[in-house]
């Protein structure tokens, strides 16, 4: 029995030694199929993400003169190895996408040039994220004053180093030329939501307040409303409050005859 566990133990030696000297090979050759040449398997390449400015093609919005260019990052994924190869793999080079009237995207600028023209402008030197261009058509067709909408991001106000979707959306208006680029919603105030009235020639839109600065927008805030004329050349905005209670003998004198 003691010669059996000698044996054994002897054994389990000899293995634990072979193990240890068994190291893991740190090129790997793999025979192709077809041939006796062999491909060497690398060590794993380290991804690298680059943003790339870019233009997309441009669009003419309703029966605008100008040519609007959007301007934007795409994010390229790209593997280098040690030994200096690389490859780049990129989904897509756009960084807008267009539906009639409207323009939507994460963008940063947009580049303004009249059809017969070749000169090409900015619409803000401003660091900003635009999120959405409209354009006013029933308002061009009314009127012929040919108007844009922009939600867009124009200030880093979560202070985290960006200008992006995490900070306050706010709404802006130009002409289709992108001049006259004008602020309507104030500092500071989070837009909700727009729409035009177009029997008004009327931009009205909501925004919440952080009255509390407790620098969250919740229940305890206060939600103020406006009012823009389009059909002013100053784009005055003007406050008022749809729950403001007026008397009865207020209200029957107020009202017009639907007749």
């Amino acid at each position: 029995m003691k010669i059996k566990k000698g044996f054994c133990l002897l054994g389990m030696i000899l293995m634990a030694m072979a193990c240890k000297q068994e190291e893991k090979p740190k090129v790997i050759y793999k025979e192709e199929k077809n041939n006796n040449a062999v491909q060497v398997e690398t060590p794993k390449e380290k991804e690298r993400t680059d943003d790339i400015r870019i233009a997309d093609l441009p669009v003419v919005m309703g029966r605008s003169e100008y040519l609007i260019h959007p301007i934007g990052e795409v994010r390229v994924y790209s593997s280098s190895s040690k030994y200096g190869t690389s490859k780049v793999n990129q989904f897509s080079y756009t960084v807008s996408n267009y539906a009639p009237f409207e323009m939507t995207g994460y963008l940063e600028n947009l580049m303004f040039q009249h059809k017969d023209s070749i000169t090409i402008t900015p619409l803000t030197d401003q660091k900003v994220q635009i999120q959405s261009v409209v354009y006013l058509n029933t308002i061009a067709e009314k009127t012929k004053k040919h108007i844009l909408i922009y939600t867009l991001f124009d200030s880093d106000t979560n202070r985290d180093g960006k200008t992006d979707s995490n900070d306050i959306k706010t709404l802006y208006i130009s002409k289709s030329s992108g001049k006259n680029f004008k602020k309507l919603s104030e500092n500071l105030q989070e837009l909700l939501d727009w729409t035009v009235i177009d029997v008004q020639n009327r931009l009205y839109f909501r925004t919440v307040e952080d009255i509390n600065k407790n620098g969250a927008f919740d229940k305890d805030d206060n939600i103020n409303y406006f009012y823009v004329d389009l059909l002013d050349a100053n784009w005055e905005v003007k406050n008022y409050d749809p729950l403001m209670v007026k008397s009865m003998n207020e209200t029957a004198t107020g009202e017009e005859s639907d007749e």
